[in-house]
């Protein structure tokens, strides 16, 4: 009876270690001698590493007497289990790099099978704040075509959301390739797919092809004249990741690449463009991204420095937030210009004013210091977009 409650405690205070080497290694009870006297039965079993990697703990000892009760320990990493976590190295550190990088545990981890998880995180299928980002400007020029009184065509807003979901993460793709030497440098993107060796150059071309052919599915179903634009911002997409090593202004060739939707949408519906609407929502587009993506930039600005790219973070420095203003002013008229010129009704300038709060909310209250902060104001502009197609949509629907 006694030597069985000693066990149980025993059992209690001893904790299984994880090893990555085989070792063997003996608990004593401190009441007995540590060596058993001759005659002593005493059997030792193996230990066998369980299917979760925990290694089960077998105590033998001899119940012939309390004074000689003895307790062995035999821990041993299983050859094959070593092999299984070498296999899946690169696999786990798929699913850890999210976490440290603090992004925790997304959806990719919890419903994708493994194989497909880096091509996810290529796409930036987790961070879908760039699709929103190129998705608006689209869905604000085929809000704009639609006739007074009438909603905009569902059809052109479905094709042109998955158009933005494929090139956005298309366009990811092509930042991954061009950008791998440097990516390894900055802080928040040496963990990417590709930087970190997860997938080969060769891998991300792959993908990158299989992605530009879903997109020209996509393409191929609108009209001759929207066929020829579409296609005409691939110079853009290809271009852009480049921009960073020769000027301080990438963020605008980015706007000039994210806002392509707001010519591409109008003529999607109408077959042509007309420059006095789409035009000045083009550069209204232009100058947000500006805004937004100097904001972003403000995250990477030491790493920048360090590795030599250029930003318009840099070039604006302290002076940054006059800056955003001026654009964030130049980005609003230009949307009331448009507005004007496709005779939206009243509900639209209300709508722009909520807007411009928003945008002003954004500029002043930013800590540029803060990475968290950078990003927090940069993901908000999903909501300055939504405000914006809220308000074209109540200005059409007035008339």
């Amino acid at each position: 009876m006694v030597s069985s409650l000693i066990s149980r405690a025993s059992r209690k205070f001893l904790k299984p270690t994880l090893l990555s080497s085989s070792f063997s290694s003996s608990i004593f009870n401190p009441l007995i001698p540590s060596h058993p006297n001759p005659g002593q039965n005493i059997s030792i079993t193996s230990f066998k590493p369980t299917h979760i990697g925990i290694y089960d703990l077998h105590f033998c000892k001899n119940v012939g007497s309390l004074s000689n009760f003895q307790l062995v320990v035999h821990i041993s990493t299983s050859p094959l289990r070593l092999g299984q976590d070498k296999e899946n190295k690169n696999q786990s550190s798929i699913s850890s790099c999210n976490v440290i990088s603090g992004g925790g545990v997304s959806w990719i981890d919890l419903y994708l099978h493994r194989s497909v998880q880096p091509y996810a995180r290529l796409a930036r299928l987790d961070k879908p704040i760039g699709t929103w980002l190129l998705l608006w400007p689209c869905v604000w020029s085929i809000t704009l075509a639609a006739p007074p009184g009438h909603l905009p065509d569902l059809k052109m807003l479905a094709l042109f959301g998955c158009g933005a979901l494929l090139l956005r993460g298309a366009g990811c793709t092509i930042n991954d390739l061009i950008d791998r030497d440097i990516d390894t440098k900055v802080e928040r993107t040496k963990l990417r797919p590709v930087a970190s060796g997860i997938l080969t150059p060769f891998q991300g071309l792959s993908f990158l092809g299989f992605q530009l052919l879903l997109g020209l599915g996509i393409l191929l179903q609108l009209n001759n004249y929207s066929r020829v634009l579409g296609a005409s911002s691939l110079l853009l997409v290809f271009s852009y990741p480049l921009m960073k090593r020769f000027t301080f202004w990438p963020q605008a060739f980015l706007g000039l690449t994210f806002n392509w939707g707001a010519l591409l949408g109008w003529a999607a519906v109408k077959g042509n463009l007309d420059p006095s609407i789409v035009l000045p929502l083009y550069a209204s587009g232009v100058c947000w991204t500006l805004v937004y993506d100097t904001i972003y930039a403000h995250q990477d600005k030491e790493d920048d420095l360090k590795v030599g790219v250029k930003s318009t973070a840099l070039r604006f420095g302290d002076s940054t937030k006059e800056w955003l203003t001026g654009f964030g002013i130049a980005s609003l008229s230009s949307l009331a210009l448009s507005g004007f010129n496709a005779e939206l009704g009243w509900p639209y300038y209300a709508f722009l004013g909520v807007a411009s709060g928003h945008l002003g909310w954004q500029i002043w209250t930013v800590d540029l210091s803060s990475r968290s902060d950078c990003n927090r104001k940069f993901v908000s502009n999903k909501w300055y977009g939504a405000i914006i197609f809220g308000g074209i949509l109540a200005g059409r629907l007035s008339l």
